[in-house]
């Protein structure tokens, strides 16, 4: 197993990303809510820079019992990131994409010791 230093969790705050190298391969690993969540950074479109758009509340549209919207709404549980060239999203959590959930990003386990934030491959 290869790991790769990310750097001190107490550097790296709730809602922040690094990009970190592990041999050939970009890894996208982000905080959120206090646990730390590691993925391929290319996206599965057309091989973006998945991990490093906007990070941002999943949009919902709320739909009625008769069919009718009420509008869009962030979600108070769900967050995504956002690949900047086709705005292809996914959840920070699962790495799911959000248009297909049969479909994510390569996950990587993340080891924190001590202070410092790993990832293993």
């Amino acid at each position: 197993m290869a790991e790769k230093l990310v750097g001190k969790a107490s550097e790296i705050a709730d809602g922040d990303r690094r990009i970190v190298f592990l041999g050939d391969t970009e890894i996208g690993v982000f905080r959120h809510q206090g646990h730390f969540y590691a993925y391929s950074n290319t996206c599965l479109h057309q091989g973006g820079p998945a991990c490093e758009g906007l990070i941002i509340a999943k949009v919902e549209e709320r739909i009625m019992p008769d069919k009718t919207s009420r509008g869009m709404y962030f979600s108070d549980t769900q967050t995504h990131f956002v690949c900047p060239w086709h705005g292809y999203e996914y959840d920070i959590m699962t790495g799911e994409f959000a248009g297909d959930r049969s479909r994510k990003l390569r996950a990587y386990r993340v080891v924190v010791r001590e202070d410092e934030v790993y990832v293993v491959s």
